[in-house]
């Protein structure tokens, strides 16, 4: 998970998730970690996640920090994090505690079958200014990458490792708007790859640090860096 300026969340956010961990790490030949990134917040998350670590009721809780870098910066952090720690899955939620742990386990079950298990999110409650990036998101990727993608940026995906680092050796390494892009182009290499519908709370504390004009200042970034992905992914050929 990344966090940013995610003080008011981020103690229920681990208490919510942390279950799930332990679970995992109850089963045979399985370990899991909660890994959180703090992304250079402005307010005292990191030291809330410190003081969460040592507590010591939380011994599979990773508290991690880095400059400030943007979402989709944090989360290839994160992402590369796992790779170079030996994950064989990688399973990546955001901090906000707009999503259910609970409906994690249903691609934990088919983590064998597929190459990406994404959730799609139908009736999102977080207003209507994200319904419509992501309507338009899904209209851009089918522009840029000629693939119709369910959901193409939801926070709340488990995937592959392999699969994963193949994509990301395409991508930007700071490039924020990542999971579109590997979303796109899990599908557009014809991967294993299915789709959930999922619960889209609204947050349950703080303020969202996107709005709309920083919404459409990254969208005409994220056209020049799409046609950089192309130009990549073309030169595979």
């Amino acid at each position: 998970m990344p966090a940013y300026n995610e003080s008011e969340n981020i103690v229920e956010t681990v208490k919510q998730w942390y279950p799930v961990i332990e679970k995992i790490n109850k089963m045979e030949g399985c370990e899991a970690i909660l890994a959180i990134a703090n992304d250079g917040s402005k307010d005292n998350t990191f030291e809330v996640m410190k003081n969460i670590k040592e507590g010591g009721a939380f011994p599979y809780f990773e508290p991690l920090t880095k400059p400030n870098g943007g979402h989709g910066a944090t989360v290839l952090y994160l992402y590369r994090h796992a790779l170079n720690n030996g994950a064989d899955y990688i399973f990546q939620t955001d901090s906000d505690g707009q999503t259910n742990p609970e409906e994690f386990w249903q691609m934990f079950e088919h983590r064998h079958d597929y190459d990406f298990q994404i959730g799609y999110r139908k009736g999102r409650q977080d207003g209507a200014s994200r319904v419509f990036v992501t309507k338009t998101l899904r209209l851009v990727v089918w522009f840029m990458f000629h693939e119709w993608v369910t959901d193409a940026n939801t926070p709340f995906r488990l995937m592959q490792k392999d699969k994963l680092k193949a994509i990301m050796d395409v991508i930007p390494s700071d490039y924020f708007l990542c999971n579109v892009a590997i979303s796109a182009i899990a599908v557009k290499w014809k991967y294993k790859i299915t789709f959930y519908e999922i619960t889209f709370k609204p947050r349950q504390g703080g303020v969202n640090s996107i709005n709309m004009k920083r919404i459409f200042k990254i969208g005409w970034k994220a056209l020049g860096d799409f046609r950089k992905i192309n130009a990549n992914l073309k030169s595979l050929k």
